[in-house]
């Protein structure tokens, strides 16, 4: 069986507070058993101060994750916190490990990996858990890829790290104490785990009736739309011209549906819309495979906390839940921040009021997501997520 419990702390400065708080909290709410794992989120001033790596070193059990820019646990949400999910079982194992040196070469970073951590076991992992940097060369499409070449089988589902500066400068991965701007840590589950997963997107009403064709793409870069450049395709439906489109599009949300992948299980991904290249190419958050469609969409702040709040009331109606990880994009916050009279955490205090007081949780803003889509045959791909919020059921 597996146990989960929720722990964070406020105090950034003095380790010894830090460590006494988290420690007191898991006395008062989990036993440890034989195998134990921490998920660890945070500011990143608790790189900075010492204060993650002092933690790392004295609990007992390895911690990894991210940096972020906000998050929520049990009765908690705030931005200069750092919290913990911590799992303990009998009969789940955890194997972490790490691709170092991500941007000398992503395949042969996690092909080290995991012949190191796992390349001797017989026993495929039932959820893998992912926590890449944001690096400009790849898109999340490519941890993925990287990874599934070794667990085809394989659910996986994580974040990418992120902060609170504009262009996530300060975002760091953590594993063991360890901090880095170029790795991937990642937790193989092994053993008597049943993950269950949920997306909440952007609803399919909020269809803006512009469809289109990829017509050229490498990678995250769209080339082409029906045949037009692309910065011209976006003149030729009436958007605004002269330079100010290059604003006006920023966080624009696609849904899209790449019918040409080898892995398509026709579930359409939410792609966005970040910048123009100076020859009129589009760069996405996620790669855009040629020969997709696409339907634009719009997304309130309404969007953002209805979705929410349907995914937890999903949760509450299930039985046997051990606990809840969730991963908000950092766009949603950006979309209730410009909402009139929200909050920017309000989709974080809406998880927080609607899910089931005795259910352990851990929520953090993501700078890409990553998380399996079901099709309609009941089978799991992995894909990766933007505009979305993605949990994950243990």
């Amino acid at each position: 069986m597996l146990k989960c419990a929720s722990v964070y702390t406020y105090e950034i400065d003095d380790q010894f507070t830090a460590l006494n708080e988290i420690k007191s909290q898991l006395d008062d709410k989990l036993q440890l058993l034989e195998n134990s794992l921490g998920i660890v989120m945070c500011h990143p001033e608790f790189i900075s101060s010492g204060t993650l790596r002092f933690l790392c070193e004295n609990l007992p059990f390895d911690m990894v994750g991210v940096t972020t820019a906000s998050q929520a646990v049990n009765g908690e949400t705030g931005e200069m916190i750092l919290t913990v999910f911590v799992m303990t079982s009998d009969d789940v194992r955890f194997k972490t490990g790490v691709a170092v040196n991500l941007d000398k070469g992503i395949d042969e970073s996690v092909k080290n990996a995991y012949e190191h951590m796992a390349a001797d076991e017989s026993e495929t992992p039932k959820l893998a858990l992912v926590f890449p940097q944001i690096i400009q060369s790849y898109a999340g499409d490519d941890y993925i890829k990287a990874l599934q070449k070794y667990i085809p089988d394989t659910p996986m589902f994580g974040t990418l790290a992120m902060d609170d500066t504009p262009t996530f400068e300060d975002s760091e991965t953590i594993y063991k104490g360890e901090n880095s701007k170029t790795s991937m840590p990642f937790v193989f589950c092994y053993g008597n785990i049943d993950p269950k997963f949920i997306i909440g997107t952007i609803p399919e009403e909020k269809v803006m009736h512009y469809t289109g064709e990829i017509t050229k793409s490498t990678g995250p870069l769209v080339h082409e739309i029906n045949g037009l450049n692309t910065y011209k395709y976006f003149e030729s439906i009436g958007f605004e011209t002269g330079g100010s489109s290059k604003v006006n599009y920023l966080f624009l949300p696609f849904s899209i549906d790449q019918k040409k992948r080898p892995d398509y299980d026709g579930v359409p991904v939410i792609r966005v819309l970040s910048a123009f290249m100076d020859d009129g190419s589009a760069v996405f958050h996620g790669n855009v495979d040629e020969g997709s469609t696409f339907t634009l969409l719009k997304c309130e702040a309404e969007d953002v906390l209805s979705t929410a709040q349907d995914g937890v009331t999903q949760i509450n109606d299930m039985s046997g839940v051990n606990g809840v990880l969730l991963f908000s994009c950092i766009v949603r916050r950006i979309v209730t921040m410009s909402a009139s009279g929200a909050e920017a955490n309000e989709e974080f205090r809406t998880v927080s009021n609607t899910l089931r007081s005795d259910i352990p949780f851990m929520m953090g803003c993501a700078g890409g997501e990553i998380c399996p889509t079901l099709s309609k045959d009941n089978k799991l791909t992995n894909r990766y997520h933007n505009y979305s919020l993605v949990i994950l059921v243990i």
